[in-house]
């Protein structure tokens, strides 16, 4: 009968350890590796927005109707008015019907800027390749606002320099008048279009985010334009005074009210309302899934 052996002794685990420097030290990366920034997020939101043909659309629309009404209502004053009847109007006030239809051309980008990604699943692509979300939201802010702010300003100068050229009896516009008709309603309706664009990363539904825009557009006027009774009359004239349609007839100082809003108020009001809608935003954006 064999003796039993003593077990061997087990050697110890080997201390393994990379040896310094890369894995493949001949191996280099044809693709630049470099931190991403802001940059890159403003470079990919601009590349999307320019190549879908909803921009086109909606900014198409959006200068034909700024210009061909402008344009139009000018004509129709100057064809049927005397030079009498045309002192001390405001030329630059006929831009005023096609900005205010226009306006639902930018907001429908605006909403359309976000919320569409969401629709068609995009934004799981956005998000992989940005991690940092309030960094998308605000190269998209930065991006459309620029757009909008560019195309309405273009827009408004070609429709105010058109309209002073046709009314040869109205009063000629101050330096601050000319500032107001075009840079300061440009600023304006710019802020519009980023709030529906942070209402369309809110809601994330394109038809309901542009359906809650087209209400902040026009409801507070058509809903005071029926209160009839003298105990809704302070609420009437406040929801006058701040409708939207009143505070872009402000900034030609032709307000449809004696009260409310005057000089820049809409836009310092605007600037506000979009600002706290913004933060709201980018909160739920940290915390909700994509």
């Amino acid at each position: 009968m064999s003796t039993p052996q003593p077990p061997m002794p087990q050697a110890a685990a080997p201390n393994w350890q990379a040896a310094p420097g890369p894995s493949y030290p001949t191996y280099t990366s044809p693709i630049p590796v470099v931190r991403t920034h802001l940059g890159h997020a403003l470079a990919s939101e601009w590349t999307k927005i320019r190549s879908v043909r909803s921009t086109m659309w909606t900014l198409g629309v959006f200068v034909l109707l700024v210009v061909g009404i402008g344009l139009g209502a000018a004509a129709l004053v100057s064809a049927n008015a005397s030079s009498e009847g045309l002192a001390g109007e405001n030329p630059l006030s006929f831009g005023f019907f096609g900005l205010l239809l226009g306006s639902m051309c930018i907001m429908t980008l605006g909403v359309l800027t976000t919320a569409s990604e969401y629709g068609t699943g995009m934004i799981r692509t956005t998000m992989t390749a940005c991690p940092s979300r309030g960094r998308v939201l605000t190269a998209k802010a930065i991006v459309f606002t620029t757009v909008a702010f560019v195309v309405t300003l273009v827009s408004a100068l070609l429709v105010a320099f058109a309209d002073v050229a046709m009314l040869d009896g109205a009063k000629e516009p101050s330096g601050e008048e000319w500032l107001k008709g075009t840079v300061g309603i440009s600023l304006y309706i710019a802020l519009l279009g980023l709030l529906s664009l942070v209402i369309g990363s809110i809601i994330r539904h394109s038809a309901g985010a542009i359906t809650i825009m087209i209400g902040v557009l026009l409801a507070p006027l058509v809903i005071a334009l029926f209160m009839f009774s003298e105990s809704l009359a302070d609420l009437r004239d406040a929801l006058f005074e701040y409708s939207i349609p009143n505070q872009l007839s402000v900034f030609y100082a032709n307000s449809l009210s004696e009260s409310g809003p005057s000089g820049w108020d809409p836009l310092w009001i605007m600037l506000g309302v979009t600002a706290a809608a913004f933060a709201g935003a980018y909160a739920l954006l940290e915390q909700r899934d994509v």
